[in-house]
């Protein structure tokens, strides 16, 4: 239940205290000026709703937390973000061009830290007591520049004044092998939507030197006291770079575990009792250590008993796996916390002993044959929950990936169904939609997202006059993109065409090439003379991993087409091809609005859940995607009638990689739109404007490997996402698809998703 606070809702007295934030009338402020006393006001009211802790206290550790930019989000969690819109535009002021002065803070790049900052979001919204707990990456993962068709990469600096960090005293002397770092918390306040504020505290190193990187993004690697917070997942394409990742994860949790155990101590706690005050999620496997370190920390320094210290923390970390991949499964090996963190290594051998006294089977021992130390066994064994995020994600972690722990710990094992913080994905990107909703049903879904079912109405469903009303309003937001990109990126779209659109990161698993190759089929479709009824816009934003070799040859690809299609007069009136630069969460507020069709393309059994699918059903796109991740949901919620599924089972792909006799030729042979498509990629029209070494890469990657199987589901793609543009022209038609997505929209909620982690693992008082 949550607790509602009384709003600042004296518009008068909010003016006042904007003007004196400002120190001076707001019609003589700058955009900047107007900006600086923003955050200083919302620091101020959002530090009046820090309430009581109470005795538990949720650590939500991560290595990423994908805020985005908090101005207008905080203003509509406090409740004020009208008033402050009108007291701006009565001085002359757009809040819009206000919030274009925030930068955007680089601290996430994908799902995983997006995911994050919904759930500490809805945290607070539902009155838990409960902190986010992470590094103050300096530079991000990169920014991402595009030249002669390629990705480049160069430092992504987000720390200015004002800063919504606020800087503590809070310091920790953190021990590595020969030398040691003081560490300094800096906090970012968490609001909850018409309830209490948490915080999100980012740990730093004061030593860090942002001049030491020199081209793009290099910098020296070893030198540890200088680099350790620049970058989020520094380049692993060298030892070096794998070791700072040790240097940085283990950075992460010794200054969680000292905060924590710092705490918890301060209410009381002995230390025997600590899941009493504290319970720990790890948020995959980055933050693992913190178990041995939790371990080093009661025994070494607190005067607990090996056995009792490991007790103590089984019965306070819980583990949310985010990945069927094992690449994304860490392993690391001995060697390197020998170099980095020795201190931990008494401890890890002692808790992969006690596994192999109890456990003949070497697939679940911590310490491999081969020397490397298993992330997620530690915290599958020395937890007392493991979580996977979507319903399909979570069956296949106990049928197949890991079996072996179900069957040692099933009475671990657990679902939750990833959420979206959607008052941020409707009533902060889509206000257009969210007044229009608010018209036909009221105001109660900006509290509870569940009223969205209201919508699922044959007094809406059946209304042309509504219906068309939400096609004027996605046709706004279209413009809206459209302008955008065209100021920002100097890129012109159609907004009377078709928005098919695939934003994500970039990997094989999610299948950019198997929207690509359809493109290329396209693409010779038109220049035979076969035109689409609608013009269609392909718009992709993805980053690809520095050391990622073919993710970046995909990239390639798409800035190929996208060169050959804009300047080819056949085709480019009937389609067009963008792939933003730098994809963020500013930039997905744009797009995902926008959308018509929203690509969910990934293998079937290969996405943990996704949440982009969750944002663009919330914003009424409809969804083409197989049958994988939290699309199972999705399908289930909204019908057949209402989402475009294609592709092959997870069934039949883990029984095709079980068998190991999947041959990409095969499909290539046997199927010439296939075959002319994966040719184009090294043709004399690519070549012309790409790079051969890289087209080449690709192509051979794909007839010789293709390990997430695009050619099999090739046919049924082009297949369905033709039938899907088809029905597009059956305006009112496509009108009910969307309403009856954004109706089931609420289930994907990131509240709902908090009340059961707090019902079914955390526990704590609201």
């Amino acid at each position: 239940m949550m607790t509602m606070i009384n709003h600042l809702n004296d518009k008068t007295k909010l003016e006042q205290k904007l003007t004196a934030a400002c120190k001076k009338p707001l019609a003589q402020c700058s955009c900047h000026e107007i900006y600086a006393g923003l955050l200083s006001l919302v620091q101020d009211l959002a530090g009046e709703r820090r309430s009581p802790a109470g005795k538990k206290k949720l650590y939500y550790i991560s290595a990423e937390f994908l805020i985005g930019k908090l101005l207008s989000n905080n203003l509509i969690n406090l409740g004020i973000y009208d008033q402050v819109r009108e007291i701006l535009a009565g001085s002359g002021h757009n809040l819009s061009a206000v919030e274009e002065m925030e930068p955007e803070p680089s601290l996430g790049n994908g799902g995983l830290g997006r995911l994050a900052a919904c759930f500490l979001d809805s945290i607070a919204t539902l009155g838990l007591n409960g902190d986010g707990v992470g590094l103050n990456y300096h530079f991000g993962l990169f920014k991402q520049l595009f030249a002669d068709n390629k990705q480049e990469e160069e430092p992504n600096p987000w720390l200015e004044t004002p800063s919504w960090l606020t800087k503590t005293d809070k310091t920790y002397t953190i021990s590595y092998k020969g030398f040691t770092l003081t560490s300094r918390m800096y906090d970012i306040a968490v609001t909850g939507y018409n309830n209490r504020t948490n915080k999100l505290h980012l740990f730093d190193v004061e030593t860090v030197d942002e001049t030491v990187v020199e081209d793009g993004i290099s910098f020296d690697k070893t030198d540890i006291q200088k680099n350790l917070t620049l970058f989020l997942y520094p380049d692993d394409s060298d030892r070096a770079g794998r070791v700072l990742r040790i240097y940085q994860q283990y950075f992460m949790v010794a200054n969680a575990a000292r905060l924590i155990l710092e705490e918890a101590a301060a209410k009381g706690c002995n230390y025997y009792d600590l899941p009493d005050y504290a319970v720990i999620q790890i948020n995959d496997t980055h933050p693992t250590m913190v178990i041995p370190e939790l371990i080093r920390l009661l025994t070494c320094e607190h005067g607990l008993e090996m056995d009792d210290a490991i007790d103590v923390v089984r019965r306070t970390c819980a583990y949310t796996n985010h990945t069927i991949l094992a690449e994304a499964l860490e392993t690391w090996p001995m060697d390197f916390f020998k170099e980095a963190v020795p201190q931990l290594i008494p401890i890890m051998e002692i808790l992969d002993d006690k596994v192999r006294r109890r456990c003949e089977d070497p697939s679940v021992y911590i310490i491999g044959n081969d020397d490397r130390v298993h992330m997620a066994h530690i915290d599958i064994h020395y937890g007392f929950s493991v979580n996977g995020v979507a319903a399909l994600h979570t069956e296949i972690l106990k049928e197949t990936e890991l079996s072996h722990f179900y069957k040692l710990y099933p009475q671990k094992f657990n679902n939750k169904t990833n959420g979206i913080t959607f008052r941020r994905w409707l009533l902060h990107s889509n206000p257009r939609l969210t007044a229009y909703i608010e018209n036909l049903i009221g105001d109660g879904f900006k509290e509870n997202a569940d009223c969205l079912k209201a919508l699922n109405d044959n007094r809406f469903l059946k209304n042309i006059k509504v219906l068309h009303g939400l096609l004027a309003v996605k046709e706004a937001c279209k413009q809206d993109l459209a302008v955008y990109l065209k100021e920002t990126q100097g890129i012109e779209i159609d907004t009377n065409s078709i928005f098919d659109i695939q934003v994500k990161r970039l990997h094989e698993y999610k299948r950019q090439q198997l929207n690509a190759l359809y493109l290329i089929r396209k693409y010779q479709e038109i220049k035979a003379g076969h035109r689409p009824t609608t013009s269609i816009t392909a718009i992709f934003g993805a980053k690809a991993a520095p050391a990622y070799t073919i993710a970046k040859d995909i990239i390639h690809l798409i800035l190929c087409l996208q060169q050959i299609i804009d300047r080819d007069p056949e085709v480019s009136p009937y389609l067009k091809v963008v792939m933003v630069s730098n994809y963020n969460v500013t930039l997905a507020e744009k797009l995902i609005p926008a959308c018509d069709i929203s690509e969910q393309i990934s293998l079937a059994s290969k996405e943990a859940s996704g949440t982009g699918n969750m944002k663009f059903m919330l914003n009424g796109a409809v969804t083409l995607g197989t049958d994988d991740g939290a699309n199972v949901e999705i399908h289930e919620l909204v019908g057949d009638e209402n989402i475009y599924v294609f592709g092959d089972s997870s069934e039949t792909v883990i029984q095709r990689y079980k068998d190991g006799d999947y041959c990409a030729r095969d499909y290539y042979e046997k199927d010439g739109n296939l075959k002319n498509a994966v040719d184009f990629i090294v043709g004399e029209e690519m070549q012309e404007v790409g790079d051969l070494e890289n087209l080449e890469r690709l192509y051979n990657e794909l007839l010789t490997k293709d390990w997430f199987m695009t050619f099999p589901d090739f046919e049924d793609y082009c297949r369905t996402k033709e039938q899907a543009l088809a029905d597009y022209e059956n305006r009112t038609g496509w009108a009910r698809k969307m309403l009856v997505n954004i109706s089931q929209a609420g289930y994907f909620s990131s509240d709902r998703t908090i009340g059961e982690y707090n019902r079914d693992i955390w526990k704590l008082e609201a």
